[in-house]
């Protein structure tokens, strides 16, 4: 669509957290299309498969009629292009993750430059929150309520359980 301005919104999302969801949310608001792509990286063992993922980030932002949620694999601004997106959104939570959002982004503008960053920093309440340090919760028996939306809850949960338990998921 001409003039329309789509962001996409890329991560591993393992799990979503309400920090992610804070920022689609927000970024629902100033961009026309927020495409939330979930990177496909075999070299990475996450604790949800890619199904699980985009089941769970579906239904987390199932309120939001312009969120499209996709996988992508290979560089983002491939990907953006192919799209035809103008921004990649970003969160940054503390200065250790603006050093390497920098650099990303330098790179990503020296590779396609009409393509545009613009970075979020999240609600007060989120600004510590990773999906590593809501698994890491989790399997210690702590609780996700308010952390994450309550599907992701309930499959941390599942999910731990049968870690703990030695079965396959």
């Amino acid at each position: 669509m001409d003039g329309e301005i789509v962001a996409i919104y890329p991560g591993s999302f393992d799990p979503v957290t309400n920090g992610h969801l804070d920022i689609i949310e927000r970024g629902t608001g100033i961009f026309d299309r927020v495409i939330v792509a979930v990177l496909v990286n075999v070299a990475k063992d996450p604790l949800f498969t890619l199904e699980e993922r985009l089941e769970m980030l579906r239904d987390a932002t199932s309120r939001w009629q312009n969120v499209v949620i996709d996988t992508f694999n290979g560089l983002l601004v491939s990907y953006a292009a192919e799209r035809q997106a103008r921004v990649i959104l970003r969160g940054i939570r503390a200065v250790t993750d603006f050093e390497y959002e920098f650099q990303m982004a330098s790179m990503n503008r020296r590779m396609a430059p009409h393509i545009e960053t613009v970075f979020m920093v999240p609600a007060e309440a989120y600004s510590y929150l990773s999906s590593s340090l809501v698994k890491e919760v989790a399997s210690l028996g702590g609780s996700v309520t308010g952390l994450v939306p309550p599907l992701v809850e309930r499959n941390l949960h599942v999910r731990i359980q049968r870690k703990d338990t030695g079965k396959r998921v």
